[in-house]
């Protein structure tokens, strides 16, 4: 074999393992790369008990209980609701019927035990994973600004601070 085969060949398997190596981490990763997962895909697909994920929907209306720094409330998406515990203070912005994504584990008594939640920033935010899981739900209000849309601008002018 002459020099010049001899490096097509060695160039041509180190693509080969390199291309195996990326179909193998792409393949183990397939199940994580989701941001989170609705309640109702955490019931279907049987999570299993201590698996650490991000959970997505609304806090359910009248589901918050509090005591002590453990707050307790259920996640829904309108078909499924996981009850969530929580130790640790909450966002300002967190209450019932607004958009919430928590990290934590789900335990084996179905209790999903958060480490964080997050909650929206303003009126018209929501995280678009969890507005897209609401609409194929059916559960987006019509005439609701769009996933991530900004609150329109003032009318006032905006001001000089020299003047």
């Amino acid at each position: 074999m002459t020099r010049k085969g001899r490096r097509l060949v060695l160039i041509g398997s180190g693509v080969a393992v390199l291309a195996l190596a990326a179909g193998l981490i792409l393949t183990a990763l397939n199940d994580t790369i989701v941001f989170f997962r609705s309640p109702t895909e955490v019931v279907e697909q049987k999570v299993a008990p201590g698996s650490r994920l991000r959970l997505g929907g609304l806090v359910e209306t009248g589901s918050v209980t509090k005591t002590g720094t453990l707050t307790t409330f259920r996640v829904t998406d309108g078909n499924a609701t996981v009850k969530v515990a929580y130790a640790g203070i909450l966002p300002d912005l967190f209450r019932e019927g607004q958009g919430v994504v928590a990290e934590g584990a789900l335990q084996p008594d179905g209790l999903f035990k958060a480490d964080s939640v997050l909650a929206k920033h303003d009126e018209n935010y929501m995280p678009r994973e969890v507005a897209d899981s609401l609409k194929a739900q059916g559960h987006w209000k019509d005439g609701s600004p769009a996933p991530g849309a900004a609150s329109p601008p003032s009318a006032q002018p905006p001001r000089n601070p020299g003047s």
